[in-house]
């Protein structure tokens, strides 16, 4: 990283979505989303992004011009793409410590394989359980 004061943040979905749509946690999702650092967006992140923007579609809640526009308001965003996935045995060790789901562990599990590279790495995300969790384990959670 560039300075000590740049920031290592592992976005989770629901933080991404934040961003991206006006929610209770969106003004906090917007400032860390301004914080200077490496923001980083893992497939698996990107692809739950994908699947609740054509839900909405579906539902015609978003209309073509939106949905274009999320789209490229992802492409323009702070994130930086991560292409990885958890160990396998940290994925099972995590579900024995926590009640998560699937998704949430997958996040937790990618977050701590990626912190013994990058020891400073904070995982954001707005779901309560998987945020006790990543506190938990040392992600220094914040959201």
């Amino acid at each position: 990283m560039e300075s000590s004061n740049d920031i290592l943040v592992y976005w989770d979905t629901s933080a991404i979505l934040s961003v991206l749509f006006a929610d209770s946690h969106s003004v906090e999702a917007k400032r860390w989303a301004e914080m200077t650092g490496y923001h980083l967006l893992s497939s698996f992140a990107y692809t739950e992004t994908c699947a609740v923007v054509s839900r909405l579609k579906r539902e015609r809640i978003l209309g073509d011009t939106l949905v274009q526009a999320t789209y490229e308001r992802i492409e323009e965003g702070p994130w930086r793409r991560l292409t990885v996935h958890p160990r396998w045995e940290e994925m099972r060790e995590l579900s024995l410590r926590w009640p998560l789901r699937g998704a949430d562990l997958f996040h937790l599990a990618t977050a701590k394989s990626v912190q013994e590279e990058l020891p400073g790495l904070v995982l954001l995300t707005f779901d309560a359980r998987l945020g006790e969790a990543a506190e938990g384990e040392g992600l220094l959670m914040t959201g």
